[in-house]
């Protein structure tokens, strides 16, 4: 101390030395605390972080679990995968639900025919019937510019093979409810006999026409089939039948018919003589 005081004390340069060792010293061991303070509280993160419900998904290493297994129910994951898999079944239970609501109600629009009926059949089949009169029209007719004499009585009802689907009957006339491509066909039936005589000709000629009405005032002609025949003088009686069909279009509420000439040689026997029509598409 003599020898200080002596001296006279610390330089002011030895005290500045001191002052930054000191200084130096303080910002190591804040250092050092600040980084020991920081590992450990991302240490805990990292533990929060490896138990919370993104980790269970985002490990790539995670084993299985059994959702029955008690070991397995004590994972932390396991809670949040299990909410996880009623929120799925919640999902697609109420999508079922909305899929068969969704249905049900178009089944409730539909008509009840359709849903019995399936895919409707639209087409008739019409055969003569012997027990009918005036059978076929009058010249004086509405169809008087028709070729020969429109057949006006078949059997339309379900008697024998008639019927009809789909498409109506008036006044010898098939009246098409639905438009499109129709095959329409007839077959009449003739039967000739008659006293012959020398030095005559015993030659008919036989034609059929089918026809069709639509907005036009005249019928038009949609198919014709003919036939002279002359049969022999020693037949008591001859028998011919003419048989034709084809696809047409038709339009709704257009009427098709048959006409024939020399007719009152038909025979309207309802398996020789019959007329009909069905959708194609």
């Amino acid at each position: 101390v003599a020898m200080m005081e002596a001296q006279g004390g610390p330089s002011p340069g030895q005290t500045c030395v001191l002052i930054l060792i000191f200084t130096v010293l303080l910002q190591s061991l804040c250092a050092a605390v600040t980084y020991v303070y920081f590992t450990n509280e991302l240490k805990q993160m990292q533990d929060k972080y490896s138990k919370s419900g993104i980790a269970c998904f985002l490990k790539e290493d995670d084993s299985s679990w059994d959702p029955n297994d008690e070991e397995s129910m004590k994972s932390p994951c396991w809670q949040v995968k299990w909410q996880l898999r009623q929120l799925v079944r919640k999902m697609i239970l109420r999508t079922s639900e909305e899929t068969i609501s969704t249905v049900q109600e178009k089944q409730q629009n539909t008509s009840p025919l359709v849903r019995e009926r399936g895919p409707q059949r639209v087409a008739a089949h019409i055969t003569g019937t012997r027990g009918r009169s005036n059978t076929l029209s009058s010249p004086n007719s509405k169809n008087e510019k028709a070729l020969g004499r429109k057949i006006n009585s078949w059997e339309s009802s379900r008697s024998g093979h008639s019927f009809l689907s789909n498409l109506h009957f008036r006044n010898g006339e098939l009246v098409i409810q639905e438009k499109g491509f129709y095959y329409i066909y007839s077959q009449t039936y003739f039967r000739f006999q008659e006293e012959i005589k020398e030095n005559t000709k015993n030659d008919k000629q036989m034609v059929q026409y089918i026809y069709k009405y639509t907005s036009y005032p005249d019928p038009i002609l949609l198919m014709k089939s003919a036939r002279n025949s002359c049969w022999s003088k020693d037949a008591e009686y001859g028998l011919y039948s003419i048989y034709q069909g084809g696809l047409f279009e038709l339009k709704k509420d257009d009427r098709i018919f048959v006409s024939v000439t020399n007719e009152h040689l038909i025979d309207m026997d309802h398996e020789a003589s019959f007329f009909g029509a069905f959708l194609v598409g």
